[in-house]
């Protein structure tokens, strides 16, 4: 093409992406008979709508503004958000610290109980040393003493126990609010990191009602209002209501995310209302509403399932806490145990929905750290525990991490477990991409593993769907995926599941997936049952139907591992073989890895030290995606 020619050419396309008018219609248009009039596009993925990318981060996160971190913690929010983003910071001890990857999206979640007030009270702000209890606390922690330091901080942490504030200050909470939303809004990346702006709502004392509250907005959203705390209600139906009011006269959006059900001696998942009433149609409504998701696993214990509610579950008994409350005051009892743990409670909401006609428990699960250090810490070689108080050095495994009036429920160092992460499959990497992906519950939790995994429900799906290299194209155009619902399907047909999984590149290789079913039967009883669907290896399940262990790779001496076992990815279209149609039931995928050094065993090897035979060395990364659930 001469030059003219081309000069002409570039003419009409200055032309045609100022007007918006057709360029050259009758030579570039597509037309009758021409291949391009028949297909939009050549590419695979234009148009594509659907969710492409999981996104990594932690929900629940604690600095030294949150009262009780503050007693021991001196790193604050900004760190806490440039050490999600991937950058080194420097610990409260003096330690270098990094994550191997960045996150995705953090949320900063300060305790609303004396918001803000830790760091006033350590610089001598008059207002606070005017009250008792300040004046008291600032001499106290800056005695030099460490009996002294140490009395002074379960002290304050012992006050988020009580009714009444001991210090009470509107000027500090809003002040230091108002800072944490505009930090926020300043580290916020669309497209690269999303800092959402959250609290926690932390009551009734060591039963452990606590959720963390998450905006979908921006600063100037969430400073029309102020977090709400146990010191304004005790009830977490008071919050529910105080949620819901701020939505209706602003227009924003809220959730509310429950965590630990495992240590609230059987309240979190109840079936009577905070005050020991039955649940109503009403508030049941509320909490589905404003609780799509429960936060399952995190550093205080694993709260999927527990192996007195699914005694044939070999891998139900993992990072258990379960002898005590919160606080070490209350005894763990049998009947507890099951309102207190994921699977069981969205068995209960089965039956909940029968009675009122809504499922308040039809939650999806993410995992998050609830560290008090101001570092997202999920890695087993790389974790920092749970308080400032001791930072990794060669006792950090032994000592006392809860102390509980009853030495039997004080729990130690190493039994804390480096978890966990929520996982989200969002459109985009902005708060509204993400918050919009939480609503409708397509997320999953894992214990800090970085594993990639699908879960759809059809009627449709067949054998070669599983060979397809695209699992979410297929599944999204027929299926529905984690966190939807599945009804109306074909006389005598069955659903299918396509779930695929790959295994995190820093982890370990898979062992394999599973499928959890849960039913409530024609008598209104529930029922359970755990389907291997995919494995690694040659290995053929047993006369009693169980799959042998993958094996174990793993040298604790060196606190290293091979991957020689497992695999790189599973995927597999399964069908339910005891289905039955007349029956409400909910499918979730579990994907377990092959074995792996546990954090002890870094830190033994680090330190060269050697811990007693109680200590796991090991553990098996898991994650858990949340359910689909069926209806006739």
């Amino acid at each position: 093409m001469g030059n003219s020619n081309m000069r002409g050419l570039y003419i009409a396309v200055a032309a045609w992406l100022v007007s918006g008018s057709s360029l050259m219609a009758s030579d570039m248009r597509p037309q009758p008979g021409d291949v391009r009039a028949e297909t939009p596009s050549y590419s695979p993925y234009a148009g594509r709508e659907f969710p492409t990318r999981v996104l990594f981060g932690d929900t629940h996160l604690h600095t030294a503004i949150s009262v009780d971190a503050g007693t021991m913690n001196r790193v604050g929010q900004e760190d806490a958000l440039r050490f999600a983003r991937g950058e080194e910071i420097t610990t409260t001890h003096g330690l270098k610290a990094r994550l191997s990857r960045p996150l995705d999206f953090l949320v900063v979640s300060d305790h609303a109980e004396m918001y803000g007030l830790m760091p006033a009270l350590l610089k001598g702000d008059p207002d606070v040393l005017a009250t008792e209890a300040g004046k008291r606390w600032y001499d106290m922690l800056k005695s030099g003493d460490p009996d002294q330091t140490f009395a002074a901080a379960m002290e304050i942490v012992d006050s988020l126990s009580k009714p009444e504030a001991p210090i009470s200050n509107p000027r500090l909470v809003r002040d230091a609010w108002r800072r944490y939303t505009a930090l926020a809004d300043r580290y916020n990346e669309p497209g690269r990191f999303t800092a959402i702006i959250g609290y926690e709502y932390t009551t009734q004392g060591g039963n452990n009602l606590h959720r963390n509250v998450l905006f979908r907005g921006d600063a100037q959203t969430a400073n029309r209002t102020l977090p709400f705390s146990q010191f304004d209600s005790q009830n977490p139906e008071d919050l529910w209501q105080a949620l819901d009011k701020f939505q209706r006269e602003t227009g924003a959006e809220v959730l509310a995310i429950p965590h630990n059900g495992n240590l609230s001696n059987g309240r979190m998942f109840s079936v009577e209302t905070n005050a020991g009433k039955p649940l109503t149609k009403e508030l049941a409504t509320l909490r589905a509403a404003l609780e799509p998701i429960v936060e399952v696993t995190q550093i205080k214990g694993d709260g999927e399932a527990h192996p007195m509610l699914s005694p044939t579950d070999e891998f139900a008994d993992f990072d258990t806490w379960d002898k005590s409350n919160l606080n070490g005051t209350e005894a763990k009892k049998p009947g507890m145990i099951q309102y207190e743990y994921a699977r069981e409670a969205l068995k209960t909401g089965l039956k909940l929905e029968q009675k009122l006609g809504i499922n308040p428990y039809k939650f999806g699960m993410i995992g998050s750290t609830d560290s008090h250090t101001s570092m997202a810490t999920a890695a087993e070689e790389n974790f920092f525990g749970k308080h400032s108080g001791v930072e990794p050095e060669p006792k950090r495994w032994e000592h006392v991490v809860i102390e509980a009036p009853n030495p039997d429920f004080t729990i130690m160092g190493w039994q804390q477990a480096a978890a966990g992460l929520a996982a989200v499959w969002a459109t985009e990497n902005t708060r509204e991409g993400i918050f919009d992906a939480m609503k409708r519950k397509e997320t999953y939790a894992t214990t800090g593993t970085r594993m990639v995994v699908r879960f759809f429900a059809s009627w449709d799906f067949e054998e070669a769907d599983m060979h397809t290299r695209l699992p979410a194209t297929v599944g999204y155009a027929k299926g529905v995926p984690m966190g939807g619902d599945l009804s109306g399907g074909p006389d005598g047909g069955s659903p299918s599941f396509l779930v695929a999984a790959a295994k995190d590149p820093y982890s370990g290789n898979l062992d394999r997936i599973q499928i959890i079913k849960g039913w409530l039967d024609s008598d209104g009883k529930t029922h359970e049952r755990v389907y291997d669907v995919a494995w690694s290896g040659e290995r053929r399940p047993g006369g009693d139907g169980k799959l042998p262990p993958v094996g174990n790779t793993v040298d604790v001496k060196n606190a290293t591992w091979t991957n020689s076992i497992g695999a790189p990815e599973l995927i597999t279209v399964w069908s339910d073989p005891d289905f039955d149609p007349e029956l409400n039931a909910f499918y979730y995928a579990r994907v377990i890895e092959i074995p792996t050094p546990r954090w002890t065993a870094y830190e033994a090897k680090r330190f060269g030290i050697t811990m007693p035979p109680e200590v796991p060395m090991v553990t098996q990364e898991r994650a858990y995606t949340s359910p689909i659930w069926y209806s006739p």
